[in-house]
């Protein structure tokens, strides 16, 4: 290593079995520098990344050198796998603080640093009682609570609203100024040329590309603008007034719904709202304003809740634990911790058609057959289908959870972030698979996002959650 190396890569192989991960890899992590590894999902960005904390797939080959250097921190991809489910945040981090020296001033500071404004409330909550995106702010409290000099950010920004975004940039900007080292893990394009001093991009598990973003990053494209309303004419002959279509009854209906979290603090205040055959509702609003929690409600996922969600006018048990089998088919939800819901060693194909045989009562080789070719379409051929979960990439993780929901025909699909962390080309491909399915079967999507490309893509109508309260829905485009 040269001087300002604080880790160094060096030509890393990582093969299981006759599987090749990584080829020939090479990067170093810079004192006061930004790399960053991009590439597709499944490209090998997080296996390299990890081999700084020395950790491989079970069963790996590994060749070539890393030099990891002092205090690495992490801050994965899906933050709740590294958090431990039964202890509260508080008791979490005041641990780890007296491990190095510090007290509850420092972890505050941490916390507030991390773009985490509700000290208090975030101390006495559990893992699971926070969104995606705090769980995210937390583990990069960790981090910076152990004074890693380096640090892995495996998508930071997932799931992460616009200003937190800007806040979190701005942060990891400071921590560079101040002599960290970031490997920063990225989909997120325009993160990476504001941030990165050197990019290298993996195609296969190959680093096909090093430089500056300006020479490895193509340009950035505009977001997909909404379609032009034709102007009026100067003088109509005569006002045009079509026969109203009757409206479509609810698939989906709900009223007064106030969620809590165990300690009896609300989290959502009456929140009403309808979905109907074929429609598409984007919900967004800021990390930790109540989206991931309206969404488990209606899976039955949130039983700590008042109101009354409604599935073709009949009301919905609580609970999933008291819905029957046509209910839960029903109401599909898709994490964004996609890989929380799958067992990490058995295959993928496997835990699809299970869905289809559980739900659906299809037989074994019927359901085999119906999952293949239902995987097959969102990009995941027989051979890693075949794979066990851990063996996946978080996109590639992504795309089996829509298929293990898609598989039982479900009439409302609570899509939760799904796109986020996702190459260009894999979320268009998924964003398409939605808007047919929807367009040929009446789903009706409830589609949970940060991502307004995504939003202008799918939705008829946007809905904002702020501080638990719904606002209004209003036409999709919310952002151009």
């Amino acid at each position: 290593m040269t001087g300002d190396d604080l880790a160094t890569v060096d030509r890393l192989g990582v093969r299981v079995g006759a599987r090749v991960l990584v080829d020939g890899v090479s990067l170093r992590v810079r004192a006061g520098r930004v790399t960053a590894l991009v590439g597709p999902s499944g490209s090998g960005k997080t296996t390299t990344a990890l081999a700084l904390l020395g950790a491989y797939p079970e069963g790996a080959a590994v060749s070539g050198a890393v030099v990891p250097g002092p205090r690495v921190g992490y801050v994965p991809q899906h933050p709740g796998a590294v958090l431990n489910p039964a202890r509260r945040v508080g008791v979490l981090l005041r641990d780890l603080a007296r491990v190095h020296g510090g007290g509850p001033e420092a972890v505050a500071r941490a916390l507030r640093d991390a773009e985490l404004a509700d000290v208090d409330g975030v101390l006495r909550r559990f893992p699971h009682q926070l969104s995606g995106g705090q769980q995210q702010r937390v583990v990069l409290a960790q981090a910076l609570l152990t004074g890693a000099r380096v640090i892995v950010a495996d998508e930071p920004t997932t799931g992460q609203d616009p200003v937190t975004t800007r806040r979190l940039a701005a942060l990891l900007g400071r921590l560079t100024a101040r002599g960290t080292g970031l490997l920063l893990l990225s989909h997120d394009l325009d993160l990476v040329r504001e941030l990165a001093d050197e990019v290298v991009l993996l195609a296969d598990g190959r680093a096909v590309r090093t430089g500056p973003p300006a020479d490895v990053l193509p340009l950035p494209l505009p977001l997909p603008q909404p379609k032009a309303q034709p102007k009026p004419s100067a003088a109509p002959l005569a006002p045009f007034r079509p026969t109203p279509e009757p409206p479509r009854p609810a698939r989906l209906d709900v009223s007064g719904l106030t969620a809590r979290h165990p300690g009896g603090a609300v989290v959502l205040h009456e929140v009403g709202l309808t979905l109907r055959p074929g429609e598409c509702l984007a919900l967004t609003g800021r990390s930790g304003s109540g989206k991931t929690t309206l969404g488990r409600c209606l899976a039955g996922l949130h039983p700590r809740h008042e109101g009354t969600v409604r599935l073709d006018g009949a009301p919905l048990p609580r609970s999933v634990r008291r819905r029957g089998r046509r209910e839960l088919a029903a109401v599909q939800y898709v994490f964004q911790d996609a890989g929380a819901a799958f067992a990490d060693h058995r295959p993928v194909l496997d835990q699809v058609a299970r869905a289809a045989v559980r739900l659906r009562g299809l037989t074994p080789p019927a359901a085999a057959v119906e999952a293949g070719d239902l995987l097959a379409g969102l990009g995941l051929d027989p051979a890693k289908a075949a794979r066990p979960t851990a063996a996946l990439s978080g996109g590639e993780l992504q795309r089996a959870a829509l298929a293990r929901a898609l598989i039982v025909r479900p009439k409302v699909l609570v899509c939760d972030e799904i796109t986020s962390g996702l190459d260009t080309a894999t979320r268009a491909a998924i964003l398409a698979h939605l808007a047919d399915r929807r367009d040929r079967t009446g789903l009706a999507l409830l589609f949970i996002s940060h991502d307004p490309a995504a939003v202008t893509a799918l939705a008829d109508a946007v809905a904002t959650l702020a501080d638990g309260r719904l606002e209004t829905a209003a036409p999709a485009h919310p952002f151009g």
